[in-house]
């Protein structure tokens, strides 16, 4: 059952045929920054089309923006100023006659886990992204679930010391705190640099205490971690569990799994789960 994925990133535009688990097709283009929104659109449906077959079932869009999933409306999309409010379900059913589902790219990313990656067999999950910023997308009993105005997840703009989640918990928190990247520390830490792995350590309590809030908020099974600071995550894991074991509930916590997202292609196979998650 063909399934196409649509990453439309603030940078490029990738579309991907999805067939048994596998991305089989592939094309990217370049979002041009000052087009359009017609231009862009055409060249979205233009790529959508090198990868479209007579037998594909669907269509699944992530974009890094606000959406409204249900009427398939996005809005105000990074990096791209002429979509301010961009009916682009509706748009795309007309031009491909395809059912269309369209989320934000957090979201894409935990049913992408679900369907295809470290979620896979978990009714409760949580896909969590340490990146330039901190998102997640929810899995509750088997299902995305994106809240009315597909506002579920944004644990990262939770009150927390003097600012927010997102300050400590992605790589804002290395700039903010210590004025270098996360990937330069990673690198020193990789070498042995004792600064940089106490670094990573602090970092590790603080993401504790937004994994803390996510337990007691959800009771996940698993939490599957992506973006650019999960990979350095052999550097926090240890200061990560230390920090959980203040949470309240010993025998949640003796069950959850903390994972890190292994996906290749996780964008193109998270957008094509879509579909399947709403088909179920």
């Amino acid at each position: 059952m063909p399934i196409i994925g649509v990453d439309l990133g603030g940078t490029n535009m990738r579309a991907g045929r999805v067939e048994n688990n596998t991305v089989t097709a592939i094309a990217v283009q370049a979002v041009k920054p000052g087009g359009s929104r017609e231009e862009i659109l055409d060249d979205l449906c233009d790529l959508i089309a090198q990868v479209q077959r007579a037998d594909v079932k669907g269509l699944g869009v992530g974009v890094p923006s606000v959406v409204d999933t249900e009427q398939g409306v996005v809005y105000d999309v990074i990096n791209i100023p002429s979509w301010q409010e961009v009916p682009l379900g509706p748009i795309l059913h007309r031009r491909f006659n395809l059912p269309v589902f369209i989320n934000n790219d957090a979201n894409c990313f935990a049913v992408g886990e679900k369907y295809f990656g470290k979620a896979q067999g978990f009714q409760d999950a949580i896909g969590l992204i340490l990146g330039t910023g901190l998102g997640a997308g929810v899995i509750v009993q088997d299902r995305l679930y994106s809240g009315t105005n597909c506002g579920a997840g944004e644990f990262g703009m939770v009150p927390y010391r003097d600012g927010v989640l997102e300050h400590y918990c992605s790589g804002q928190f290395f700039q903010r705190l210590y004025n270098r990247s996360g990937a330069e520390l990673a690198q020193l830490a990789a070498q042995g640099d004792d600064e940089s792995l106490a670094i990573f350590a602090e970092y590790g309590l603080h993401l504790a205490e937004a994994v803390k809030l996510i337990l007691y908020a959800l009771d996940p099974q698993i939490i599957v971690l992506g973006g650019s600071v999960s990979r350095s995550f052999s550097f926090f894991e240890k200061a990560l569990w230390q920090g959980l074991q203040s949470f309240a509930y010993r025998r949640s916590l003796d069950r959850l799994q903390i994972a890190v997202s292994d996906l290749p292609q996780s964008a193109i196979l998270g957008a094509a789960a879509l579909y399947l998650d709403a088909m179920k």
